[in-house]
């Protein structure tokens, strides 16, 4: 292959994972809900707007509202359980969490290789089993892109 098409095939390779980054980008209030429900799953609507309401300061009509755009946007899942529908995170926490690091890392901060791991280690989100997959996926993404 000419350096040309070498170029050019790179390009579309991050320009394709620039794409599907961008669709498994959570905006920050939906990452708040995620985030909840990765801890625990499944939630109603009401349990979800209590573990939420003192980070967002909104209405339960607007958890509401943001639930069911989640569900369309395929973040989240649903089902009836004793006439309640409740919810369940569809985006894997490492995946997600990876993307928003590699983001920070290679778009916004400009570096060329991951971050150390350790800086997540006081992390009330991500246990011991988690921080090594995190580690795992990040050094793969960095690798992809060299």
């Amino acid at each position: 292959m000419c350096d040309t098409c070498s170029m050019m095939a790179t390009s579309v390779l991050q320009m394709t994972k620039l794409m599907n980054l961008e669709k498994k980008k959570p905006s920050p209030t939906e990452l708040v809900i995620l985030k909840s429900l990765w801890q625990e799953s499944p939630l109603s609507a009401k349990e979800i707007h209590l573990h939420i309401e003192d980070k967002l300061n909104w209405s339960y009509s607007s958890t509401r509202k943001t639930l069911d755009r989640m569900s369309e946007k395929k973040y989240l899942k649903f089902e009836n359980a004793h006439g309640i529908k409740v919810f369940y995170p569809v985006l894997e926490k490492i995946e997600i969490l990876a993307n928003f690091v590699s983001d920070l890392t290679q778009r916004i901060l400009e570096v060329d290789s991951p971050l150390p791991i350790s800086m997540f280690t006081d992390s009330k989100l991500l246990n011991e089993n988690e921080l090594d997959k995190l580690e795992k996926y990040i050094n793969a993404e960095f690798q992809e892109n060299e």
